[in-house]
Order: C-alpha cells, then sequence, then structure tokens
C-alpha cells in the first residue's frame, strides 16, 4: 500500500490562479464593455424575436454569463479555437463573427451563418476558427479534444477552448477526454461555464465535489474563479492559457457565473426563487460592475451613453436584416448531406 506522503506527492499540484491583472486602461474597460452589452442587447433582442414566432426550435439565452466568454476571448490568441454548447451565440460575437448572420441563422434565414438550416445551436465559421454550438449535452468536449490534437499535430502554437456547463461536466465522455487529453498533453482549455443549474437541477444537487478538480485523477491542474468579474476572469484565462501553450497539457477553468433566463424559452425556471435571482441581478450583474468600475475611472458618462447608442443601432440592424434575408429553397433539404472525397 502506497504511504501517505507517495499519495500526495503523486497529486496532481493545482496551479494556484492570482486575481490579479494589469490595471486596465480606460480604452480597455470601453472595449470589454461593448462587448459585454453587444451579448446582452442582442440576446434581450433574440428573446423578443422568439416571442414573436420568428425563431422557433430551441433558443438558449446567455443573459448574465457575459463576463465569462468576453473575459476569457479578451487574452486568447487569433489562431485558437473554439468550440462550444448550444448557448453558443455570445461565443459567436465573441469571436467577431457578424452579429446580422448570427440573428439570420436564429431565425432560419438564408442570411445565416448555415444558410438558415442550422439554427440556435448549429452554427460555425471556419474563419474566425469556431467549430460550434452543439445541441448534444457534452458532445463539444471530445470535438475540442480533436482540435486541440490539429494544433498540436501541426505545432502551431494554438490551443483549443471547450466551453461546457456544469450540467455537461458529469457526462462520461467528459471524463473520457479529460483522460484522452492528460495522456497525449494536448493543448486544451476546458472551461466548465458554472451558471449554478444543469436544465432545473442546481449543481449543488447534482454534482459532488468541485467540478474544476475532477481532473486530477489524471493530473490535469484546474482553478475555480469569479465569473460575474469580466477581469477576474480575464486574469485566470491569461494564466491558464500561458500553461496550456507552454507545453503543459490540458487545464480545467471553472468559471462560476449565473444565468438570468431559464434554461430555454421555454423554461419558466420555477425550480429557483424570485430572491435569489433578483439579488444576482442587484449585486452580481457582471456589465453594472464593469460600468461602476468605468465611471470611477473617470470616464465620461457621455462615451458610455454613445455605446449604448450604437449598440442599440446594431442589434436592430441585425433584427431587420434577418427578417429581410429570405427562407432557404426548399431544395436546400439536399444539400450538404454528402460530400464525395476524391483519391
Amino acid at each position: 500500500m502506497a504511504s501517505a506522503g507517495k499519495k500526495n506527492k503523486d497529486k496532481p499540484k493545482l496551479k494556484t490562479i492570482s486575481n490579479s491583472n494589469p490595471a486596465p486602461s480606460p480604452e480597455e474597460m470601453l472595449d470589454l464593455y461593448r462587448e459585454m452589452l453587444l451579448m446582452r442587447r442582442f440576446e434581450e433582442k433574440a428573446g423578443q424575436l422568439y416571442g414573436m414566432g420568428l425563431i422557433g426550435g430551441f433558443c438558449h439565452l446567455y443573459i448574465g454569463q457575459e463576463a465569462v466568454v468576453t473575459g476569457i476571448t479578451s487574452v486568447k490568441e487569433d489562431h485558437d479555437s473554439v468550440v462550444t454548447a448550444y448557448r453558443d451565440h455570445a461565443h459567436m460575437l465573441a469571436c467577431g463573427m457578424d452579429p446580422k448572420g448570427v440573428m439570420a441563422e436564429l431565425t432560419g434565414r438564408v442570411g445565416g451563418y448555415s444558410r438558415g438550416k442550422g439554427g440556435s445551436m448549429h452554427m460555425f465559421s471556419k474563419e474566425k476558427n469556431f467549430y460550434g454550438g452543439h445541441g448534444i449535452v457534452g458532445a463539444q468536449i471530445p470535438i475540442g479534444a480533436g482540435l486541440a490534437f490539429t494544433h498540436k499535430y501541426n505545432e502551431d502554437g494554438g490551443v483549443a477552448i471547450a466551453y461546457m456547463g456544469d450540467g455537461a461536466s458529469n457526462q462520461g465522455q467528459v471524463a473520457e477526454t479529460y483522460n484522452m487529453a492528460a495522456l497525449w498533453k494536448l493543448p486544451c482549455l476546458f472551461v466548465i461555464e458554472n451558471n449554478q443549474y444543469g436544465m432545473g437541477t442546481s449543481v449543488k444537487r447534482s454534482s459532488a465535489g468541485d467540478l474544476y478538480r475532477r481532473g486530477e485523477g489524471y493530473g490535469i491542474p484546474g482553478e475555480q474563479v469569479d465569473g460575474m468579474d469580466v477581469f477576474k476572469v480575464q486574469a485566470a484565462a491569461r494564466q491558464a492559457l500561458d500553461y496550456v501553450r507552454s507545453g503543459n497539457g490540458p487545464y480545467i477553468l471553472e468559471v462560476m457565473t449565473y444565468r438570468y433566463r431559464g434554461h430555454s424559452m421555454s423554461d419558466p425556471a420555477k425550480y429557483r426563487t424570485k430572491e435569489e435571482l433578483q439579488s444576482m441581478k442587484d449585486d452580481r450583474d457582471p456589465l453594472t460592475a464593469i460600468k461602476d468600475m468605468m465611471q470611477d475611472a473617470g470616464i465620461d458618462e457621455a462615451q458610455i451613453k454613445d455605446i449604448d447608442k450604437d449598440i442599440k443601432a446594431i442589434v436592430n440592424e441585425a433584427a431587420q436584416f434577418a427578417q429581410d434575408s429570405p427562407e432557404p429553397d426548399p431544395e436546400e433539404l439536399w444539400t450538404d448531406v454528402l460530400i464525395e472525397v476524391k483519391e
């Protein structure tokens, strides 16, 4: 039997991530605020269009979680690849995908990124290194490992960033991917967006232990960070990406966040109290936090209002573009079904 000392020696050392970050300049604050506000207003507009019957099927909104993808994207490199689950609209916007194309896809129009055939959960952009949007819970994580293998094989210095929710972290294929990623020392950053609820079940009732520690058995270090503070997310992501990019293998980042809406548009979210939700909005909102920081830094209120006005125009333009774009021709049912590969 191994001694207690031997067990401790073999246990992977968790990399301690400092919450410190280089002091943000006023320009950086404005840029991050703009990114998060675009996500917030875009998702609010998507909710409106869904209510009007212009968006069908499932539609999972990201409202409340904006600091997560904004903070991580702000420190990743352009050649890094990204894959995520079905709560994906904000991830697309963060990657630089056109809001018009994203909204058109939500409404099932030919101007969308998947020509109106993918909808809310299935959009891609090879140009932006964004590989979906996946509707099957946890299915994107093995794909993320595949993208990481590609970066390693090509020796391009890229990192695959694979996002999942707290519910997906319990899927067996996630554990299998951890094992393979550790064995092959793949450059993969696994990001768990812990928004406290897997569909309608509290993470406290469904998941034992801290999710970021799930990789310990495979020798994968991890850390937990406050996901309602964009600068704490940024600091954690910077160090985690440096760790992975340096050839150390995968890393797990559990980002503690909160979604304001239900799991999807059909979910009334009666499994939580109104007081809990209102408390998060009043005390922990990521947009309010950065706005307060900007005001403390002496940023002119007029600059903030100009951003608000600009974002409103961009979102309205995207919604109008989506409604003006035609629906796919019925013949599109037969396209993209089979690809013939020449030897």
